[in-house]
């Protein structure tokens, strides 16, 4: 397989950031504060599921409006901060750059909306099973778009992957669009990311203010309908306003973390440690939702973390 196309470590339902840079020939040693970074950015999305439960009675499209609107003061300050607002005034100038993220920008939207739904109908396990496939969809996008050719343990990994998804499907009678949904939509968005000519922060800043309009238009829609829950629309004015508001930090906190630890990490560091988030969330499903996992989802999970260990396992000695 060529290098041209590499499976993005950033988990979909908190996370709007590039693929991991790839490390060199001699990678150095990781970085502590790295490690660091990127714990904290995989706990936050991990924990995110607790914070989708406590907006559950909220759509999901306001929920990600928000999230969008209160992104943006804190990618700005972040943009000052490192001094980066020239780049983001060339990318504003430039058609095919504007074109290009606004699809990014429409394929995280629904990436969100998904994987908000998918918290709030008690589909957190769904949820954490999308996240699981992702590195497996990346790979096969590669060789369906980029023609790499697969190797032996990538096709091994992705047959195992296979068969638990065909047992899941068979055992809920269709198949698992969430997760699929959920791979698909962050697979997509990765893929076309890395061709958006303009860094990580710089780019969330570009997203969130081209998706900025159809946010404001969202929430007045909400307000005007009498089912908002931002402001005065609602009865809980304190507690629904302060849980809105938290969406930005939410949002936009693990994505500098994470920026900043992918910086200090080796790739194969960042491919293990991406695996945390979705074990966070299937755990949460579990033992704080309640969620029912039986025997036949067990076994089909067997196969497809079967399927990443043998996938993971020869990444690592690759590098």
């Amino acid at each position: 397989m060529t290098r041209a196309f590499r499976p993005n470590p950033a988990p979909a339902g908190g996370a709007l950031v590039p693929p991991a840079p790839a490390a060199a020939a001699a990678s150095p040693p990781d970085a502590p504060r790295g490690v660091a970074y990127a714990f904290g950015a995989y706990l936050i999305w991990g924990l995110m599921p607790l914070y989708m439960k406590a907006v559950a009675e909220m759509s999901p499209i306001e929920i990600v409006a928000h999230r969008v609107i209160w992104s943006i003061p804190i990618a700005g300050v972040v943009l000052v901060l490192l001094k980066r607002t020239a780049d983001l005034k060339v990318a504003l100038r430039s058609p095919r750059t504007l074109m290009l993220g606004a699809l990014t920008a429409a394929l995280i939207a629904t990436n969100w909306s998904i994987y908000v739904y998918a918290i709030e109908v008690n589909h957190a396990v769904d949820a954490a099973l999308g996240y699981y496939i992702n590195p497996l969809l990346n790979v096969l996008l590669g060789a369906v778009f980029l023609k790499e050719r697969f190797n032996r343990a990538q096709i091994a990994a992705l047959g195992l992957a296979v068969i638990g998804v065909g047992i899941l499907t068979v055992h809920n009678g269709g198949l698992p669009w969430i997760s699929l949904a959920l791979a698909l939509s962050f697979g997509s968005y990765g893929f076309l990311r890395k061709t958006l000519p303009i860094g990580p922060a710089q780019g969330f800043m570009l997203e969130v203010l081209l998706l900025l309009p159809v946010a404001i238009g969202l929430i007045i829609y909400y307000a005007v309908t009498g089912e908002g829950h931002f402001g005065f629309a609602s009865g809980h004015f304190g507690v629904n306003t302060a849980l809105l508001m938290l969406a930005g930090p939410f949002t936009a906190a693990p994505l500098i973390l994470y920026s900043n630890g992918a910086k200090l990490l080796r790739f194969s560091t960042i491919g293990l440690m991406q695996y945390l988030t979705p074990t966070m969330v299937f755990l949460i499903a579990l033992f704080v939702f309640h969620e029912p996992f039986t025997l036949v989802e067990l076994v089909a999970f067997g196969f497809i973390w079967g399927g990443l260990a043998i996938y993971t396992t020869a990444l690592l000695r690759k590098r």
